[in-house]
């Protein structure tokens, strides 16, 4: 529209121009009248553009960078308003972060009391199956104090369901040797049907271990000490059953106990008593410091003892590593 009116108007003053070379006062005006009006249409086309320009608000190109500030102004507000959101989400985040690592702070304290409470629970009941069943090195540690027998775990054996089971009979068992050739347990269940009904046989080639046998007032220091009584299984030069024992250690000592035992097998045959006999080394001694002694009857407590009793003689030194010995003052 800007480019129709100037041709116009330039159409318009050069006709203009030629009629007044032509035409003077009232003549021009009259023929002129026509060049007037276009004059004037140029000036109202010219002046259309100019406010369809300045009104830029309704062409198309103005309303697309309208548009495009809108969606910019819209974008930077959504920018802002995400940015918020993540600024609040990243809050959160951090705090339930910070919740988790409390927590988690929790659960580890609680895993060390747990374990904590484990270890002494674990302890208290090694402390209580120790006083039940006290080891080798516990009972080798225990010092004489002129009592000879003691007894262990308030005089209980100790025996579980199983060990008292009769399901397969009568049995002894005697454990190997040791690597410095000292006999191990012995345990059986026993019966009647496995006491002897013949004498005794010699024993005289047994040498157990700190075997350094000599007369101490007369009698003879050792005895070749059955582990489980010859009169409850009928075992004679059983290497495994015999240990260098004093002879206090074997009678009256174990030979009481034993006695009780054989009293209660031979009374009915249908009694069953659970034993074990255990010999108590110090580390790497030859003579044993004492024995422990369990039984217990099957079905009741007639039988029912669990004791300690120390490989001594009165009136006598031992040296346990070798089982040589002297008459004390």
């Amino acid at each position: 529209m800007t480019y129709l009116g100037l041709i116009l108007l330039i159409a318009t003053i050069y006709w203009g121009w030629r009629l007044f070379k032509k035409y003077r006062g009232w003549q021009w005006f009259k023929h002129s009248w026509p060049a007037l009006i276009l004059l004037f249409v140029s000036f109202g086309l010219m002046g259309s553009n100019t406010t369809t320009t300045t009104s830029s608000d309704s062409s198309p190109q103005v309303k697309k960078v309208h548009k495009t500030r809108w969606l910019t102004t819209a974008n930077d507000s959504s920018l802002k308003k995400l940015q918020a959101d993540n600024r609040s989400a990243s809050s959160s985040l951090k705090s339930e972060q910070s919740s988790v690592a409390k927590l988690q702070s929790t659960v580890e304290k609680q895993k060390a009391k747990n374990k904590a409470d484990g270890a002494t629970k674990t302890t208290a009941a090694t402390t209580v199956k120790a006083t039940k069943n006290p080891s080798n090195t516990t009972l080798a540690d225990k010092n004489y104090d002129g009592q000879q027998t003691i007894t262990i775990n308030n005089n209980n054996p100790g025996f579980s369901k199983a060990d008292l089971s009769t399901s397969n009979g009568a049995w002894q068992k005697y454990g190997d040797l040791d690597h410095l050739n000292r006999v191990t347990a012995a345990n059986a269940l026993l019966n009647k049907s496995l006491m002897p009904s013949a004498e005794r046989g010699s024993i005289s080639d047994v040498k157990p271990t700190g075997w350094h046998q000599k007369k101490v007032g007369g009698t003879w220091l050792y005895n070749r000490s059955h582990l489980i009584g010859y009169q409850l299984t009928g075992q004679n030069s059983n290497w495994k059953n015999l240990m260098t024992g004093t002879r206090s250690l074997n009678a009256p000592e174990m030979v009481t106990y034993e006695n009780q035992v054989a009293d209660y097998l031979r009374a009915d045959k249908s009694h069953y008593v659970r034993y074990e006999v255990k010999p108590i080394f110090k580390g790497n001694e030859l003579l044993a410091r004492g024995v422990q002694m369990r039984g217990q009857s099957v079905g009741n407590n007639t039988v029912s003892f669990n004791i300690y009793i120390f490989n001594v003689q009165p009136g006598v030194t031992i040296n346990y590593g070798d089982g040589t010995s002297r008459v004390s003052n």
